[in-house]
């Protein structure tokens, strides 16, 4: 079984920076699509921004220019990396992988995603 983990949450102050990891130990991590999610209380889960196993990505437009993706697949790990951020960018943060989506054209669905981390909390407050 697939094992995903998520690190770098925290409190961070509005207009401030955070840098997410998530490390899977999926063999096929090199072929494989990944993606962050976030959850705050009340919302649904949202797709924030996704990589594909060609370095394809996409961010959703309310951090498009704020927040990029990255991977290191040497390490086996997909970053988050948020600038500022915004009291609105406060929730629950989760990493998915899959390996059934491709390259990434626009932000893909949670259903497609087969293992996912137990999440990582960032709250942007001052």
């Amino acid at each position: 079984q697939v094992q995903v983990k998520e690190s770098g949450g925290g409190l961070v102050q509005p207009g401030g920076s955070l840098n997410l990891s998530c490390t899977a130990s999926d063999l096929t991590f090199d072929d494989s699509a990944l993606a962050w999610f976030r959850q705050s209380p009340g919302k649904e889960r949202e797709g924030v921004a996704a990589i594909g196993a060609d370095d394809s990505t996409f961010a959703i437009a309310s951090v498009k220019g704020r927040f990029s993706v990255s991977r290191d697949n040497a390490k086996n790990t997909v970053y988050l990396h948020m600038n500022n951020v915004q009291p609105e960018d406060t929730a629950m943060y989760f990493c998915a992988l899959s390996s059934r989506v491709n390259n990434i054209l626009a932000m893909p669905r949670d259903v497609f995603f087969d293992a996912w981390g137990q999440g990582t909390q960032v709250t942007v407050s001052s």
